[in-house]
């Protein structure tokens, strides 16, 4: 969008960063004084801070669920109190479900040569995980028809033993 972060008039950088004065309806002191206790060094930290971050990848990619960003210990500490809240239905799925795993861990290639591990993770899949039928079809690469009805299978399979 800009070249600069400063040429973003939008943006609250330039009066983080002691270039112009701060709209009365902003603060910057929170931020600046995790750089320094002294304004001026705390602007400077904060704009070498920023040029440090231009060009490295986005964080946002690592963020799970629209909810979880951190070290793998510490989405599994979240972990718990997530499961807690699986059936609040104002909660997005995508939030309920954010420590679960991405299908392709669960529905690697050829799985669907091996029907007795496939029917396990399917079940696994929309029970305990959450996923749409119809998410678990475009993963396996068959109708959303045909996962409703190995499931099916599957269900009566397990009832008659």
């Amino acid at each position: 969008m800009v070249e600069r972060p400063e040429d973003y008039v939008w943006s609250s950088y330039r009066a983080t960063a002691g270039k112009v004065s701060a709209h009365p309806c902003l603060t910057t002191d929170w931020v600046l004084r995790q750089f320094s206790g002294k304004q001026g060094k705390a602007e400077q930290e904060y704009r070498k801070f920023v040029a440090w971050g231009i060009g490295k990848p986005s964080i946002w990619t690592e963020v799970r669920g629209q909810a979880l960003l951190g070290e793998e210990d510490f989405v599994e500490k979240l972990a718990d109190r997530l499961k807690k809240h699986r059936d609040i239905p104002e909660i997005p799925r995508s939030q309920r479900y954010a420590t679960r795993p991405a299908l392709p861990v669960l529905f690697p290639q050829g799985i669907v040569t091996d029907h007795r591990k496939l029917m396990k993770r399917l079940s696994e899949a929309v029970e305990r995980h959450g996923y749409r039928q119809s998410e678990i079809a475009r993963q396996v690469g068959v109708h959303y028809s045909t996962i409703s009805r190995w499931l099916r299978e599957h269900e009566n399979a397990r009832r008659k033993t």
